[in-house]
């Protein structure tokens, strides 16, 4: 019995110094990068962009702050998941506008141009941003980034108003590339004095002041409660008491 106790002791001990060992050379080698987690760079700064026509009015405001959701290949070989901010004071904005499409393109000076292409159904008498495109070409990409999607829906408005949501969206263009979009007010067409027309609110805007009226007249509604029983309970005490 102790021939068997001592190799079962000798047994334990020789695995755990292989684990040791094994742990320490595993620890040395250098296995390939995984995926890098975005960055958060905080909330963009809203920026104030314009297209002029020929006769230089203005054809197209949009009101907007942007951020980048993007995936890329980096130069060292790693997927790179990055968040980026379009800073509106690098950025400047040109495009083009006819009866019924109208362009907005950023272009900042890393080099990133986003195209936002804006289409109006003349039967409907609605617009839409029909088309996304993005191409980048920073120090740390392996090869310059391209996406577009040219059969999207997003900020939806009428003909003669401006389309506006200060609440959050998210745009999605291709699984590489999403944009999230903050305070934006946007009309493409039918601009009167170089202006943002009555605004028309987005759906999300409308959910939160629905939500927002609820909320309060539930509370309105608690305090009337709680006030209501106090007084019952006051008068039920008074009622209590008998003159001497």
């Amino acid at each position: 019995m102790t021939h068997i106790g001592n190799a079962l002791t000798f047994t334990l001990n020789l695995i755990l110094v292989s684990a040791v060992a094994l742990h320490q050379i595993l620890s040395t080698v250098a296995f390939p990068d995984t995926d890098c987690p975005p960055k958060d760079p905080g909330k963009p700064v809203m920026g104030r962009y314009q297209v002029n026509s020929t006769n230089t009015s203005v054809c197209l405001l949009a009101n907007m702050a942007i951020q980048l959701n993007i995936s890329f290949s980096s130069t060292s070989n790693k997927t790179v998941q990055d968040v980026i901010n379009i800073d509106p004071n690098t950025t400047g904005s040109s495009g083009s506008c006819d009866v019924d499409r109208a362009i907005l393109t950023l272009l900042d000076v890393k080099k990133t141009n986003l195209t936002f292409v804006f289409t109006l159904n003349n039967t409907s008498n609605k617009y839409q941003v029909s088309e996304i495109a993005l191409s980048a070409a920073w120090p740390d990409m392996k090869e310059s980034f391209s996406a577009v999607n040219n059969s999207l829906d997003y900020l939806g408005g009428s003909l003669g108003y401006s389309y506006m949501c200060s609440e959050e969206q998210t745009l999605s263009v291709v699984p590489a590339l999403s944009i999230n979009i903050f305070q934006v007010q946007v009309q493409p067409f039918n601009l009167t004095h170089n202006r943002f027309a009555t605004a028309e609110e987005c759906q999300l805007d409308k959910e939160d002041m629905l939500i927002a009226i609820v909320v309060g007249a539930a509370l309105a509604g608690l305090v009337v409660i709680v006030l209501v029983a106090y007084l019952i309970g006051r008068r039920k005490s008074h009622s209590g008491y008998q003159t001497i």
